[in-house]
């Protein structure tokens, strides 16, 4: 069959240069003001608009990979998953590295024609909320609930909600660890009267070595991952994804649990990312305004520093370090488990 002839591509057509090079108009402008920093603002935070249309578009290919009923630890997705969850790192990275263009931006700069963007507001970013929600914020963690979406017309309402209503990563990652056998199965071990022995011993040496002023942890590990209930109080891991996820960081040097714990410690790296954009955002914000409240009305600094502080949204994997002995007291895995957590499986 004869290749069907395509025409030839030309690079300005193709990037749509017509459009992007001329959507940057300036409210100064309009006004007939000199403000020479503001083609400067325009251009950073459409630039940041491009990088969240990235970021959720490798964020839906993650998405659909554990959508999936069973990921095959044989098959490439789990490694095009942690590529992609490393591509959005080094996005985020950008992200936070672009704060130190637009502080060069001085507040005199940016009084120029900051009151002419009123009530226009970063916090109006569909796309952050949209990255957010997809990654496993839910609308009960957020700060500001009254202000959240008060700002948004009817339209991106209904994006940000309908983005909410899908599985985020973080539901999905849940389910992906209930599955993992490994720290479940007792087919392993020797059966030790209704405790699974994994856990009786990990329990045992993890408590001998707790100073008294440490021993509310045995508590909080017993919450975690003794408890028979299928989510304790306050978590939205599971017992039993909670138990997979701190058994892939125990026992990560074996090959198969390689990538899981890249997987992990990737997710942790994305909410640190978040974390250090939104206080490098805090101290711009302070440096920028002072005290004065946000062109779309928020309490400005304030607010942005009680959302940074509640919005980490992997933080129940990050806390799992608090359990963690070194790798010469761990219990001694069975020779079959072994097997299976390596190559010649």
């Amino acid at each position: 069959m004869e290749k069907k002839q395509r025409p030839p591509v030309y690079y300005s057509e193709y990037l749509q240069l017509d459009k992007i090079l001329n959507a940057q108009q300036p409210e100064s402008a309009k006004e007939g003001i000199r403000a020479d920093d503001e083609m400067l603002f325009v251009i950073i935070h459409q630039t940041y608009e491009l990088w969240f249309k990235q970021v959720l578009h490798e964020l839906d290919i993650v998405r659909n990979v554990f959508r999936q009923p069973n990921v095959p630890d044989n098959s490439p997705d789990i490694y095009n998953s942690v590529h992609r969850l490393k591509r959005i790192c080094s996005i985020l990275q950008v992200l936070v590295d672009q704060i130190s263009v637009i502080e060069t931006m001085t507040p005199l700069d940016f009084l120029d024609f900051r009151d002419l963007l009123r009530p226009a507001s970063g916090f109006q970013s569909i796309q952050f909320k949209m990255i957010e929600a997809a990654l496993g914020l839910s609308y009960e963690q957020r700060f500001g609930q009254e202000y959240y979406l008060s700002q948004l017309n009817e339209k991106d309402i209904d994006r940000v909600k309908q983005a909410e209503a899908e599985e985020s990563l973080l539901v999905l990652l849940n389910r992906w660890l209930e599955r993992m056998p490994f720290s479940r199965e007792t087919a392993y071990w020797e059966q030790q009267g209704g405790t699974h022995p994994f856990w009786a011993a990990y329990r045992k040496i993890y408590a001998g070595g707790l100073s008294p002023m440490e021993q509310q942890n045995l508590e909080t590990f017993d919450r975690i991952f003794m408890n028979e209930a299928e989510y304790p109080a306050d978590r939205r891991l599971s017992s039993l994804a909670s138990r997979s996820a701190f058994f892939i960081m125990l026992y990560r040097d074996y090959p198969l649990l390689q990538l899981p714990y890249e997987l992990l410690s990737t997710l942790l790296e994305i909410d640190e990312l978040l974390s250090l954009w939104r206080h490098r955002h805090i101290h711009m914000v302070q440096r920028t305004i002072g005290k004065r409240v946000g062109t779309g009305g928020s309490t400005g600094a304030g607010y942005l520093k009680a959302a940074a502080d509640s919005h980490a949204i992997f933080k129940e994997i990050a806390e799992l370090t608090s359990f963690l002995l070194p790798r010469h007291e761990l219990p001694e895995l069975p020779q079959q488990l072994k097997t299976e957590l390596g190559y010649n499986r």
